[in-house]
């Protein structure tokens, strides 16, 4: 087993509430005042960021795919179920059948806009 990950989750309101009392820990005046060398030269110098290398020659914009409405019975427990976790449970939902129709499709997975 890998080394336990340490991953707090925070609502909006609550890291709105933790910036007011502790701040952030980000400069943005200092950021907002420096020149475009001065960002890739602190980008350049950020370990994080060391041999990574962007080629954006070939990217290519992939706008989502339209939905269908649908209106289906479900049963009570499953909409509980996907209700309760929150808003965006309808997009869950179709990640959940968008998973199943991956796995049951044969052939090579073809990468497809998600919307």
């Amino acid at each position: 087993m890998g080394r336990k990950e340490h991953i707090v989750k925070y609502t909006d309101k609550e890291l709105i509430r933790l910036t007011n009392q502790e701040g952030s820990l980000s400069n943005w005046d200092n950021a907002a005042g420096m020149t475009t060398a001065e960002v890739e030269a602190s980008v350049v110098s950020d370990l994080d960021e060391a041999g990574m290398v962007m080629d954006w020659d070939d990217a290519t914009v992939e706008l989502p795919q339209p939905k269908t409405v649908l209106n289906m019975r479900v049963d009570k427990e499953v909409m509980d179920y996907f209700r309760k976790t929150g808003k965006g449970y309808q997009s869950r939902i179709n990640a959940v059948l968008r998973s199943y129709v991956e796995r049951k499709t044969p052939g090579p997975q073809k990468k497809s806009a998600r919307g």
